[in-house]
């Protein structure tokens, strides 16, 4: 059985000159001229200014017409049940409906990892989950493609229907550690809202490491953009309120230099 799977987080696609885009849609909202015109005006300095200016502002609209896109594997389902929290974005997730899962992978959070007893009962536990799914997966084959065939189906069509019926309900033993992938669109004013959300201390460890993740790669494109790209605590004061980490010094530290 596979082990423990690793966070792998690709940028695959995104909105190019998106700075420029912002700028253009910013302006045009108090502009007498169209995007041509002020077009001809910027450069380089004057777009990066007004970027800037526009987040400080809170006018925040200009900045969604640019977007994303993510490809992220070696996650549990745990952080993708969170993940699709943020309704405004688009996603495309393994499926465990048409994706036989001869051997799972497995994310193993490090509290259990680096307890001897813990682990071994973790690993345990994923092994058990494996051969109930693999038991069950003949189980309910055998029972399908005897069916199909009855029906008349050819053999080939048969065990195809089979196999996939069949695995539509053995995936139910898998747990909620189980390594999955999935690929997803978000706007930057929603993309800075999740980074708000999820670089938080007070968030998951799974999904703070993506968000983290996340950050480096959109800042190392469009610093000026996610500049303050980060938890809230960033740019102002702890939203948590009794319930702060109580770190903001160390917080903000951190993404000064992420």
């Amino acid at each position: 059985m596979s082990n423990k799977s690793t966070l792998k987080v690709k940028l695959l696609n995104y909105t190019p000159r998106a700075e420029e885009t912002i700028a253009q849609a910013g302006k045009l909202c108090y502009s007498q001229v169209g995007v041509d015109e002020i077009a001809e005006k910027q450069d380089e300095e004057s777009i990066a200014r007004y970027v800037k200016m526009l987040q400080n502002l809170g006018h925040l609209s200009p900045i969604e017409h640019v977007s994303f896109t993510f490809a992220v594997e070696g996650v549990s389902r745990v952080l993708t049940h969170q993940l699709v929290r943020h309704r405004l974005a688009s996603y495309s997730q393994q499926s465990q409906r048409y994706v036989k899962l001869d051997q799972f992978e497995y994310i193993m959070p490090k509290e259990i990892d680096e307890n001897e007893e813990a682990r071994e009962i973790f690993i345990r536990q994923m092994e058990e989950s494996q051969k109930a799914y693999d038991d069950l997966t003949d189980i309910l084959f055998e029972k399908h493609y005897q069916s199909f065939m009855d029906e008349g189906q050819d053999e080939k069509s048969a065990k195809r229907s089979a196999s996939k019926k069949a695995i539509e309900d053995a995936r139910y033993v898998f747990p909620n550690a189980c390594e999955t992938k999935i690929v997803f669109t978000m706007n930057a004013r929603n993309l800075l809202h999740f980074f708000n959300m999820r670089s938080c201390l007070r968030a998951q460890w799974e999904i703070r490491d993506l968000s983290d993740q996340m950050i480096r790669l959109v800042k190392d494109i469009y610093p000026n953009l996610f500049l303050n790209a980060g938890p809230s605590c960033i740019n102002g004061p702890c939203p948590e309120g009794k319930m702060t980490c109580g770190k903001i010094k160390q917080v903000r530290e951190k993404y000064k230099n992420i």
